[in-house]
């Protein structure tokens, strides 16, 4: 059964007055916005400048509301707000360190991995083991690429312990498992409205056969459409050690961002990991260390 994907709209660039996106975020009343424009006329201020100093904004409004304007969309904590994890910081707190290194990585990967004209538009992230962050940077990575304007699609393949829908609080009942066992179709995939091109298709319930279900053809199909819809594909996998299906989903996929953790991974398991994916002819785009003394990742 050949599969498609047909979810997936423009990313609209934004083209609004700073004054209209307050008034659409509830930021301001239009009788506000007419305050803030009289006092910007007399003392020759910019917008936001003007309604921080008339008490109307916060300087995060402010730069929230710009962010919007450039077509910068992130994320701010908020209780009327399904709650998303933290662990998204690119999205949190996007002028952030953290958020810095990893758009670093993000064009290092523009420069040297993806190209949709020779259809390089996959990429897996892997490791040796559990618990070495690559939940982690899988999904930031996926939130900097839609930041950028990519339309970016961030799947689940770890079928054994996933953790993405949990840090976009997505509830799982459908994914990645009943796409493949075609107990489900493209409503699988979940749109981040508030991250504008960044769509997520979480693992779904854990299945009794994950090894067979990633094996079977219905995934190398998924992979090919995601590639004719989709600027950058990015998927989660599990560590080496709870099986063979990240060397399987890598092998689809055909490259691999590989991550250790300092005084977590082991040296050998990481250099064992790496000869089986160059074996394979797959290649490894770069090598990522996950909390480094003094600083959280470095890159190569």
């Amino acid at each position: 059964m050949k599969m498609s994907i047909s979810v997936v709209p423009s990313v609209q660039r934004m083209n609004r007055p700073i004054g209209a996106i307050l008034v659409d975020a509830g930021k301001l009343s239009a009788q506000e916005v007419e305050q803030v424009l009289q006092a910007q006329r007399q003392h020759d201020l910019r917008f936001g400048d003007t309604a921080v100093k008339l008490g109307l904004l916060t300087p995060q409004d402010v730069q929230h509301a710009l962010a919007e304007q450039f077509a910068f969309p992130y994320l701010r904590p908020s209780e009327d707000r399904r709650a998303m994890s933290a662990e998204l910081e690119a999205a949190f707190e996007p002028f952030g360190k953290a958020a810095e290194r990893i758009r670093s990585l993000r064009s290092q990967l523009m420069l040297h991995w993806f190209n949709k004209a020779e259809r390089r538009q996959v990429l897996c992230v892997v490791g040796a083991q559990p618990g070495e962050g690559r939940s982690y940077l899988a999904a930031n990575l996926a939130v900097v690429f839609a930041q950028a304007g990519e339309r970016t699609l961030l799947i689940d393949a770890n079928l054994r312990r996933p953790r993405v829908h949990e840090m976009f609080a997505l509830n799982n009942r459908s994914g990645l498992s009943t796409l493949l066992s075609g107990r489900s179709g493209n409503e699988a995939i979940v749109h981040i409205t508030e991250l504008a091109g960044l769509f997520v298709l979480p693992s779904g319930p854990t299945p009794p056969n994950p090894l067979e279900l990633l094996g079977h053809v219905t995934f190398a199909d998924l992979l090919n459409s995601a590639r004719a819809s989709f600027d950058i594909v990015i998927l989660d996998t599990p560590g080496l050690t709870d099986g063979d299906d990240a060397i399987l989903v890598t092998a689809r996929a055909g490259a691999a961002l590989a991550v250790a953790r300092s005084r977590h991974t082991k040296v050998d398991a990481f250099r064992s990991m790496l000869a089986e994916i160059k074996a394979m002819g797959i290649q490894v785009t770069g090598t990522v260390l996950n909390d480094v003394p003094a600083q959280r990742a470095t890159a190569s």
